[in-house]
């Protein structure tokens, strides 16, 4: 009896030791949820402080011109008339026609990287692509300019001759417009797609692939209805990334996209964005009322964004309940 009693002692000796380290470790999970908490704070105060900045710089404008400043034509810093109706159409055909180029290729590359790319190949092409998002928008804009527009300005030259007919390819071949713009929009926005895309189809769990094979699937047949499907909200995820990318892209669209302040139905007619509009004119703002004008286009711009991100988070959210209840 002698043991078990040293025994139960030390034991109990070493239970009188342990509270102390205990409450050490719980005053610093508070301390550090705290922090937390703190550093989360500041990322919500500073997007307000912004948001209330913009709008108080752009009151005057709004309170000016009222719901006409969304859907005016007009642009004129002389007669102080403004509207940035031309810069919201600008805005979204730049960015669909960015998306529209990217998305196919981002994702065929994303699964060709993982799925069917030898590991050889697979690592470099990955590295390039990543790459690929470190150039400067400044240099991407010059390589528009001198490279991409000449090659915009032979297509539709070619492609405006049989199809001249159809609005969207009517008009004279600019080169510089809102088509080259979009094809800038989708180089830039290409390796987000890629690299976010790769990583989710990666993260796909392989008794998924094996699971279809196992039922007589074929590879292609195992990429569409099990991977893509089990990663189609971290894919969508990826497009929306790509999405306020070219949303909010400046400078390489501004010098390809014309800065013509109107709606034409054509891709081939010059126009402008929102951001685009916000750079070029913010160092003519000589009056109060015009760079309030501009300070509006830009919180236009913001809401613009808050909603695509409120509906891809909605979308993101169905997808993942019909995969659960699937």
């Amino acid at each position: 009896m002698t043991a078990p009693t040293s025994i139960s002692r030390a034991a109990a000796g070493a239970l009188r030791l342990m509270p102390p380290r205990r409450a050490f470790g719980i005053r610093g999970d508070t301390t550090f949820s705290i922090l937390l908490g703190v550093a989360a704070g500041i990322i919500v105060l500073n997007t307000l402080l912004l948001l209330f900045s913009i709008l108080e710089r752009g009151m005057e404008a709004i309170v000016e011109f009222g719901p006409g400043f969304l859907v005016g034509t007009t642009w004129n810093p002389v007669t102080h008339d403004f509207g940035v109706l031309p810069a919201i159409y600008g805005t979204v055909v730049v960015a669909a026609i960015g998306l529209v180029l990217a998305v196919p290729i981002g994702v065929g590359a994303a699964i060709f990287l993982v799925e069917l790319a030898p590991r050889w190949l697979s690592s470099p092409v990955s590295f390039l692509i990543e790459m690929l998002a470190a150039i400067p928008s400044v240099i991407i804009g010059l390589w528009g300019l001198f490279v991409v527009v000449p090659l915009i300005r032979q297509f539709e030259s070619a492609v405006g001759k049989p199809l001249g007919f159809l609005p969207i390819f009517s008009g004279p071949a600019f080169g510089i417009g809102l088509l080259a713009a979009g094809v800038l929009l989708a180089v830039m926005v290409l390796p987000i797609i890629t690299a976010v895309s790769r990583d989710v189809i990666r993260a796909v769990p392989q008794s998924q692939r094996e699971a279809m094979l196992a039922l007589g699937a074929t590879r292609w047949e195992t990429i569409a209805r099990a991977v893509l499907p089990y990663g189609a909200s971290g894919i969508v995820g990826a497009i929306i990334l790509a999405l306020g990318r070219a949303l909010g892209e400046t400078l390489a669209v501004s010098m390809v996209v014309g800065n013509t302040f109107k709606i034409s139905p054509s891709l081939f007619a010059p126009g402008t964005t929102l951001a685009s509009l916000i750079a070029t004119q913010f160092r003519e703002a000589d009056t109060p009322l015009y760079l309030s004008a501009l300070m509006a286009a830009g919180m236009v711009l913001f809401a613009i964004t808050i909603l695509v991100n409120i509906a891809a988070r909605i979308l993101i959210w169905r997808l993942n309940t019909g995969g659960r209840r699937a």
